[in-house]
């Protein structure tokens, strides 16, 4: 596949009632062990793919959604199956970029994170797969997510 292409994805929810594409270049993909993504994936840890919203739509259903306050005093809105629960994305109320949760994709053997952040949670067993990863770390949030941008 040429540089300028983009692969098409799909995905959808564990029962099979919400089908998404995804055909925006994916911005990044990282694995966060926070302690609110360890709750919200029922796991050790969640993973994230960031994408431009214009490049998300959904083909099967309509998603239902949660809103809850973030840290910082925004709100995070919370996209789901109405059936099953399987959260599809989130995003930060007002930005124009959704975080996918890419085991909701078909196909996601491709995908390898850029990096970790929230190492400071992280289950003492998770640590050989972060430094086996070979990219940044961080004990909380980065400052700046550009460290963790490119191709995934």
């Amino acid at each position: 596949m040429a540089e300028s292409e983009q692969k098409i994805r799909e995905g959808g929810c564990q029962c099979g009632k919400v089908r998404y594409q995804i055909t925006a270049k994916p911005l990044t993909l990282y694995c966060c062990h926070c302690t609110e993504c360890q709750s919200q994936s029922a796991s050790a840890f969640g993973m994230s793919m960031w994408v431009e919203s214009d490049g998300f739509e959904v083909l099967q259903d309509e998603l239902s959604f949660y809103t809850r306050p973030t840290a910082s005093g925004g709100a995070m809105i919370c996209a789901f199956c109405p059936d099953c629960g399987t959260r599809i994305y989130h995003q930060i109320s007002g930005d124009h970029i959704f975080t996918i949760k890419p085991g909701s994709l078909d196909d996601s053997h491709d995908l390898k994170p850029r990096g970790h952040i929230w190492t400071g949670s992280a289950r003492a067993w998770a640590h050989p797969m972060i430094e086996a990863c070979n990219g940044p770390t961080f004990e909380k949030e980065p400052e700046d997510f550009e460290v963790l941008m490119g191709d995934i």
